[in-house]
């Protein structure tokens, strides 16, 4: 998925978070955000702070749309490559800073606009609101390691944030770090 920071921040000025640029970041979030992207608190507490920032009472819908705001766009290509690795015998596993208002709709079958939901792209996901831990922490990638038994040297981890592909390297992990936005669909295969 593409990350458009901007219409984002846009989509929580809309919902009337005056300092939006201040409390949203690309990457990692801060704050009642960060907190709920973390795990330490859930969707509807986040719902009711946000609602106390803003002054007014927010739906639970009014909360995705504009965590929405950040998906810029979702290349078709990307899923035909994780569709080919995993049809090649690769283990797809996907580690996200997210949260619950994000992920309701990524695990639905609107994800795609095809009828399938991410799931459906994916061999497991470890998620940084179930997980409780972010990246770069580098106790989210132990915990991968552990639970999937698998061996950093041998797998790669492939992100566009650049604290999180330093982190994953100093584990040992294979690495690529394409642009924002950039097509990696091609390059990967030089990394297997």
């Amino acid at each position: 998925m593409e990350i458009d920071y901007e219409q984002a921040v846009k989509s929580f000025l809309r919902l009337g978070l005056t300092d939006a640029v201040k409390q949203l970041d690309p990457y990692t979030q801060q704050g009642i955000f960060g907190d709920l992207e973390s795990g330490k608190i859930n969707d509807e507490d986040f719902r009711q702070k946000l609602s106390k920032m803003v002054g007014r009472i927010l739906t639970w819908e009014e909360c995705q749309t504009a965590w929405k705001g950040y998906c810029k766009n979702l290349p078709h290509r990307n899923l035909l490559t994780l569709k080919k690795l995993r049809a090649e015998g690769y283990r797809i596993i996907l580690l996200s800073n997210t949260n619950p208002f994000m992920m309701s709709w990524a695990m639905s079958n609107e994800f795609d606009n095809e009828g399938h939901p991410l799931s459906d792209y994916l061999d497991a996901s470890y998620l940084s609101y179930q997980c409780k831990i972010m990246k770069p922490q580098p106790e989210i990638f132990q915990l991968i390691l552990n639970k999937e038994k698998i061996r950093p040297e041998e797998t790669l981890f492939v992100d566009d944030g650049p604290k999180n592909v330093d982190v994953a390297a100093r584990l040992g992990f294979q690495i690529l770090c394409p642009p924002e936005g950039s097509d990696w669909t091609n390059e990967i295969y030089h990394h297997l």
